[in-house]
Parts: structure tokens; sequence; C-alpha cells
């Protein structure tokens, strides 16, 4: 089994345990390339209004060329250092006993979600992600935290990840509320 999700329950009929904890696998490495295009897409619409204004309004046409160049310098700062950190960050693992997630790059987040809390597991394929073959794996608990989103999977890990945790959601006696 892909995640390592299991039926088992421990010996003593005891819920297990779920200590914070990185979790184990990466995301795909083509994530990288999703944030990076993703990135540019947003600095390109910055730099295009940029552009527009300076053409429109040229007032005082060598401050608005400073400051386009400014933008221009980081966005390709951002658009090349975060997605690379982002994935160095990001990590997730499907355990018997929970879900394990790591988020974020400049706010990181850890998050554990028992299997008993799970109550939908939703996959979402945005145009970039199928043109990468990239999937996002949505869990929704029963938490005020809100949901746990996996960004940046493989399609066959995705649907393989959401195909186990609906099987260990379904086998928990719990009814998740």
């Amino acid at each position: 089994m892909l995640c390592a999700v299991t039926d088992a329950a421990p010996a003593d009929d005891a819920p297990a345990a779920a200590a914070l904890r990185p979790p184990r696998h990466r995301v795909s490495p083509r994530a990288v390339r999703y944030w990076t295009l993703r990135a540019g897409l947003g600095w390109l619409v910055v730099i295009a209004a940029e552009a527009v204004w300076l053409g429109v309004a040229p007032a005082d046409a060598a401050l608005q060329a400073i400051a386009l160049a400014v933008t221009v310098v980081v966005a390709v700062a951002h658009a090349t250092g975060m997605p690379r950190w982002r994935y160095r960050i990001h990590r997730w693992e499907a355990a018997p006993e929970a879900l394990y997630t790591q988020v974020g790059w400049f706010d990181q987040e850890r998050r554990i979600a028992p299997m008993s809390r799970i109550q939908t597991v939703d996959t979402e394929r945005g145009p970039l992600e199928q043109l990468l073959g990239l999937a996002t794996v949505t869990v929704t608990t029963a938490s005020a935290a809100g949901p746990l989103r996996i960004a940046g999977l493989d399609r066959e890990t995705a649907d393989a990840l959401v195909h186990d945790l609906t099987l260990a959601a379904r086998a928990g006696d719990d009814d998740a509320t």
C-alpha cells in the first residue's frame, strides 16, 4: 500500500497517540515548476500593469521605470527562490493513526488529522496542475482549524492517497464529529 494506511487497530484497542513530528514524504519535484509558473504568471500581471501605467501616465517616467525595474528584480527573486524553498518544507504522510502535513515557506505549519476525524477527502486539479500531472488533496476534518491541503502531489500518488484515506476513514468506528 502506497501510503501505509492500514485498518489494523493497536493491540490494546486504544487509539494510537499521534505525536507532532515531521512527515516523511515530499511532494512531487514537479511542484517546483508548478509554483514557479504560478508565481511568474502573477508577477506578469503586476509587471504588465506597471508597464501600462508607465505608458499612460509618464508624469515621472524615471521614477516609474525604477519602480518597474525593482518589481522585475523582486519578481525574478520570488519566482526562482520561493518554489525551491517551499519544496524543501512541504511534506505529508498518511500513517495508520493520522494524516501528517507540513506546509508553508515563511509561515510554516505542521498539522495532524487523526483518521477518526476525517470527514471528506477531495482532489483538485487546476489547468496548470493538469498540464504538469499534479493534484491537490484536501482533507476536511471535524476541526475548527480548517481542512488540510497537500498541494503538489503527482496525480497517481494523489489518487492512491485519496483512496487510502477514504478507506481508513470509512473503517473507523467514530463518526468524525
